[in-house]
C-alpha cells in the first residue's frame, strides 16, 4: 500500500526488476496501470484506506504487507484499518515505514502518530517490521525553485540532517519482505553523511556552479514562511518546523544500515544532486 508514494513506489520498481510477483493497492488503480509495465508480474487493484470493505478486498490471499501512505492528520487512522484488514485476512508479515522519534512522547505530532500505529501492530500478532528513514533526498527537490534562485530557507541553524535516497529505504523493504531472517526487526536508515543546511548549500553551490546561500530563520518566522510562500497547510507547516527543531535538539548522525543489509554503500547526496541537476538550475 502506497505504490504511488516516493518509496512505494520505488519498492514496486525494485520488486518488478527483480520479477517477484506483488498487488499494487492504490485509490487511482488506472493510474498506476499506465505508469506500470504490461508485463510485469504485478496485479493492480482499487482501495481507499478510508473504507475498510476495499482494503479487505485488496487484502484478500496475500502473505505480507508494505504499508507507506503519506503525511497527513488521518494518517494513523488509515494505516490501522489497514493492519486490522490485514490482520483479518491473514497476512503474517507487515513491513511499515515509520519515521524517526516514533514514541509516544515525541516532539513531532506525525512521530507520535507513528507510535500509535506501530504499537497497535504489535498488539496483532503479525510479525513486524519497522522502517525508519530520516530525511528523504527527494524532498530537496521541492526546494528546487528556491535554491535556482541562489536560496535555502530552514529552520534548522547548523544541525546535521540524515539525507537519505528513498530507492535506498525501498530496496531495504524488499530484502525485508523477501529474506525472513531480516524480518521483525527496527531499522533506523541514514545516508552515509549528514549535512546542516549551510554544508548542503556549499555541496549545492560546487555541483550547480552557482551561488547558493542557508537563510536560517526563527521556528515562528519559518511557519509564516511556510504557510505564505510555499502555500502548505497549517498541519503540514507545523510538521516541517518540528522535524528541523528536533535535528536541533536530537544532532544527527549516519549509520551503516544500508550497507549491512544490502551489502552495498548508501547512495550519496553528492551523486543524487548531479543526478538532478537540471531540476537545481532551473531557472523557470
Amino acid at each position: 500500500m502506497g505504490a504511488t508514494g516516493a518509496t512505494g513506489g520505488a519498492l514496486l520498481r525494485r520488486l518488478t526488476e527483480l520479477d517477484v510477483p506483488c498487488r499494487a493497492v492504490s485509490r487511482t488503480p488506472d493510474t498506476l496501470r499506465a505508469a506500470i509495465d504490461a508485463e510485469a508480474p504485478v496485479e493492480i487493484v482499487g482501495a481507499d484506506a478510508a473504507d475498510p470493505g476495499t482494503l479487505r478486498d485488496a487484502l484478500e490471499g496475500s502473505t505480507q504487507l508494505f504499508l507507506a501512505m503519506a503525511n497527513s492528520p488521518r494518517q494513523a487512522e488509515l494505516e490501522t484499518n489497514a493492519i486490522d484488514a490485514a490482520a483479518v485476512c491473514g497476512v503474517q508479515h507487515v513491513v511499515k515505514l515509520s519515521a524517526p522519534a516514533a514514541e509516544p512522547a515525541s516532539p513531532v505530532a506525525i512521530s507520535r502518530g507513528h507510535w500509535g500505529v506501530e504499537d497497535h501492530l504489535a498488539a496483532t500478532g503479525m510479525t513486524a517490521t519497522l522502517l525508519r528513514p530520516y530525511a528523504f533526498m527527494q524532498k530537496l527537490l521541492l526546494n528546487a525553485p528556491a535554491i535556482a534562485q541562489g536560496a535555502l530557507i530552514g529552520a534548522m541553524r547548523d544541525a546535521p540532517c540524515n539525507y537519505i535516497d528513498v530507492r535506498d529505504i525501498a530496496d531495504v523493504a524488499a530484502e525485508t519482505l523477501l529474506r525472513p531472517s531480516l524480518a521483525g526487526t527496527t531499522y533506523t536508515l541514514t545516508g552515509p553523511q549528514a549535512f546542516s543546511h549551510s554544508e548542503l548549500t556549499r555541496l549545492l553551490s560546487e555541483l550547480t556552479g552557482r551561488p547558493v546561500r542557508y537563510i536560517d530563520l526563527p521556528p515562528n518566522e519559518f511557519y509564516n514562511h511556510l504557510l505564505s510562500t510555499a502555500h502548505m497547510p497549517p498541519w503540514l507547516a507545523s510538521h516541517v518546523v518540528e522535524i528541523q527543531q528536533l535535528a536541533i535538539a536530537r544532532p544527527e548522525s549516519p549509520n551503516d544500515t544500508i550497507e549491512t543489509v544490502l551489502g552495498r554503500p548508501a547512495r550519496t547526496l553528492h551523486n543524487f544532486i548531479r543526478e538532478h541537476l537540471r531540476v537545481f538550475t532551473a531557472t523557470t
